[in-house]
């Protein structure tokens, strides 16, 4: 690489082979000669280093740079190799003395020809680094203590996603075996691959069929988890992941300060791509309350003027039409607005969850939330069933936003599954932007406890997850969150959710999570309650955009973040974050699909590198030395 010179002083380009002074010699003179020559006529050019005049501002310097960039573009006829290198170099240059010491150096080109060729971005970037003994501040001894216990927690990790079927974070994987100290029964769940899940769409098996796979040994799931808790609130352990994480956010500030303008103008070089129109998905957002209140009020609306004969409810052994329900309630389709559904999420339901969830049946009244927000009631859920098709259709319309809504099972019956699938067959649920997640609410395990039924369930259909919120745990966690920056646990947060149930908005960790790397991706869980507009995810990034001055970098890696945990096939991954998304480092962005620059995507990686080896050099340091007692105290007893 070239070093960059201070003002005036001459730079010596000693690594390419090809002498450019006979092509490039006349031009950069000419340029300097005319970058000279308009300094000279601007009377009031800057009057110190540190001072621009109003009548001079930055734009107008930056104005001149990209016009003399323009011109070598266009009348330096060179391979495009040796035109970016000239470029890049010709853009550090600080004054007209810079100009004139060029004739006289030498400029090698690398050949790509015989060499494989890297990004060039990942490269390019200015980097922080930390040198010396004790390089994370705690004493050696405290750091081992630390490692082991953070390694002990990755190894529990990563037996437990290979027994789920899950994918665990490849980097991670890497360091951990490094160490020698792998799991057997990791290697043995490596092979098990043959499972009816495939990115989150279930096989269909006769009930009958009980399936074979592995699962973890109450007594060991017990002791892993006491482990677990007792590292967490581990005082050496939560200081030196607390110690860690302020590292990491301070590192991304310096990251940032150095490199924004290098990002933002990798950014402005891709084309077509830009926030708008790079995929995104809602990764947290429950089916039954996935419209706003708008949406809601006029399909209700709608379905009392085109079905107001149909019997929608069973009372007393009675049918009852949807109008019926609405004369009971002294209403007609007039009466009803926002206001009157009442279901937006306010003040008086903070730290209030029974005020929250009564917010769920519009005007107050269950049996509405029976009729149109249900998949099991008299009509089989047809309007709730017709109101999800058009929220599809807004976000086919959208093309760029997609969808994970979530549905609940909560092992009330055998043939919930069933009612299920039938309810999404009979009104053909489907579409490309969305994928569909089976939740199960903790209340499920108690019942599961005492209920046979409920074993035969969970063993016959598998593609269950187990949901909470732990945003706010994992802020007061520095052990915990740190296990989740190294394993790149993929969080979902709804800040507006958050905001008008338990945490203030600007006291949300989201950006806090997103400077320390951690695999963190907005989300809007109820846009029934928490939202306005008829595109809920937008409003979620708009608003921490303007609340937390989030950059366009910043949008589009949590953008990126959400494809990479959301549920969506390899196929449509690839197609979405480009071919290479799985590899490791920079080679795995694509730009032109993510608008992430290589250099936001490079730092992470070599971050999380630098942190994974800071723990395992402890630990395999310490295995040395024990070894080397070792073989000394033998040594002398022989």
């Amino acid at each position: 690489m070239s070093q960059r010179s201070l003002p005036g002083t001459p730079v010596t380009h000693k690594h390419l082979p090809i002498d450019l002074r006979t092509s490039m010699d006349g031009k950069y003179k000419e340029i300097a000669e005319e970058l000279l020559a308009r300094s000279l006529t601007d009377s009031n050019m800057r009057c110190a280093p540190y001072e621009f005049p109003e009548e001079s501002p930055i734009e107008q310097l930056e104005e001149k740079r990209h016009r003399l960039e323009r011109q070598i573009s266009q009348d330096v006829k060179l391979e495009p190799e040796i035109l970016l290198r000239v470029k890049q170099d010709f853009m550090k240059i600080d004054s007209p003395a810079d100009l004139e010491s060029l004739k006289d150096s030498h400029v090698d080109v690398v050949d790509q020809h015989h060499m494989e060729q890297e990004p060039l971005m990942e490269k390019n970037f200015q980097r922080v680094s930390i040198s010396g003994d004790e390089k994370c501040g705690v004493p050696f001894t405290d750091l081992v203590d630390a490692a082991k216990c953070v390694v002990k927690a990755l190894f529990i990790r990563e037996k437990y996603t290979a027994v789920s079927l899950q994918t665990f974070c490849k980097t991670t994987a890497q360091s951990l075996q490094e160490l020698g100290q792998r799991p057997p029964d990791i290697d043995a769940l490596e092979d098990l691959h043959d499972s009816p899940v495939d990115s989150g769409v279930c096989e269909h098996l006769d009930m009958s069929t009980e399936l074979d796979l592995p699962y973890p040994d109450l007594q060991e799931y017990i002791a892993d988890m006491t482990l677990m808790m007792a590292l967490i609130i581990n005082g050496p352990v939560k200081s030196f992941c607390y110690r860690r994480l302020q590292y990491l956010s301070s590192k991304f500030q310096m990251h940032v300060l150095l490199n924004e303008m290098k990002e933002l103008a990798a950014q402005k070089k891709v084309p077509h791509r830009d926030f708008y129109n790079i995929r995104k998905v809602d990764t947290h957002i429950h089916a039954s309350s996935c419209m706003n209140q708008k949406h809601l009020l006029r399909f209700i609306k709608c379905a009392m003027k085109k079905y107001p004969d149909e019997i929608v409810h069973m009372e007393g052994g009675r049918g009852q039409t949807l109008m019926e329900v609405f004369e009971n309630m002294n209403l007609t389709a007039y009466d009803l607005s926002v206001d009157t559904l009442d279901m937006h999420a306010d003040r008086n339901t903070f730290h209030r969850f029974d005020k929250f969830n009564s917010k769920y049946n519009p005007i107050g009244e269950s049996i509405l939330r029976e009729i149109f927000i249900k998949t099991d009631n008299h009509i089989h859920g047809k309007y709730f069933g017709h109101i999800v098709k058009e929220v599809m259709s807004d976000l086919e319309e959208s093309k760029y936003q997609n969808a994970e809504l979530r549905l609940s099972i909560y092992g009330r019956s055998m043939d919930e599954w069933d009612k299920l699938a039938l309810w999404a067959v009979s009104h053909s649920i489907y579409s490309n932007n969305v994928r569909w997640l089976v939740q199960i609410p903790r209340l499920f395990f108690d019942s599961f406890k005492v209920s046979v039924q409920m074993n035969h369930l969970f063993r016959n259909h598998t593609t269950l997850v187990v949901s909470f919120d732990s945003s706010t745990f994992k802020r007061t966690a520095p052990v915990l969150q740190y296990l989740y920056y190294l394993a790149q646990v993929g969080i979902t947060m709804s800040p507006l959710s958050n905001n008008s149930l338990f945490l203030s908005y600007h006291r949300n960790p989201l950006p806090e999570y997103l400077s320390r790397g951690l695999m963190v991706s907005l989300s809007t869980d109820d846009p029934l309650q928490f939202h306005f507009t008829k595109e809920p995810l937008m409003e979620e990034y708009s608003i921490a955009a303007q609340v937390w001055k989030l950059s366009s970098c910043d949008m589009c890696e949590l953008a990126r973040n959400s494809v990479l945990m959301s549920g969506f096939s390899h196929k449509t991954k690839s197609h979405w974050l480009g071919p290479d998304y799985t590899k490791e480092g920079p080679v795995s962005n694509d730009i032109r699909c993510t608008n992430v620059p290589d250099i936001r995507v490079g730092y992470r990686y070599e971050t999380l590198c630098e942190e994974l080896h800071l723990i395992t050099q402890a630990v395999r340091t310490q295995e040395l030395d024990r070894i080397e007692e070792d073989d000394e105290l033998s040594f002398t007893s022989s």
